[in-house]
């Protein structure tokens, strides 16, 4: 699988908090080895079991929940836990319909289906969303990762090498 090279994927970009208190904060445990293994060969296989498996990765500035073949890791119960204290921007990379993000701010979901890297403002936003809208036009992924303050020094937190592979429980 290695970097992205396909639509599908989602991911959470989490303000100053490191991949073992994401990993606290969503009550996940460790994913079996030979599971991941598995999902790497055929996600689909077993969908219920690939929904709850997402990687995490400790980045400068925070921590990126990732999941590379579904929406988990964009899921309002994840970023809303992820949240708590800090910001999290999630984008579901939707192979039938573009991009779709999301901003939790401390819990809550401040914005809902949003169009990351969609380039679209209006000039009654901030300034930085302006500035944002502009300088990552059609980058959704790093325009999610510069909303959290992330500065990752390489592109492992979106590979299917991260730090850590997590099961998480039952989700909303």
């Amino acid at each position: 699988m290695g970097r992205l090279e396909h639509d599908g994927f989602s991911l959470a970009c989490v303000a100053g908090i490191t991949a073992a208190e994401a990993a606290r904060r969503l009550k996940a445990v460790p994913a079996d080895d030979d599971e991941v293994e598995e999902l790497m060969e055929d996600a689909w296989a077993d969908e219920d079991g690939s929904l709850a498996v997402v990687g995490v990765t400790d980045v400068p500035g925070g921590c990126v929940v990732f999941q590379p073949w579904a929406y988990t890791a964009s899921n309002s119960d994840v970023i809303e836990r992820l949240s708590v204290g800090t910001v999290c921007h999630g984008m579901y990379a939707n192979p039938k319909s573009g991009n779709q993000g999301a901003v939790a701010r401390d819990g809550v979901i401040e914005e809902w289906d949003t169009h990351p890297g969609g380039g679209s403002v209006s000039a009654d936003e901030p300034a930085e969303e302006i500035l944002a809208g502009y300088l990552y036009h059609h980058q959704a992924v790093a325009y999610c990762f510069t909303g959290a303050s992330l500065r990752p020094a390489d592109a492992r937190s979106i590979t299917d090498r991260p730090d850590r592979w997590l099961r998480l429980p039952e989700l909303d």
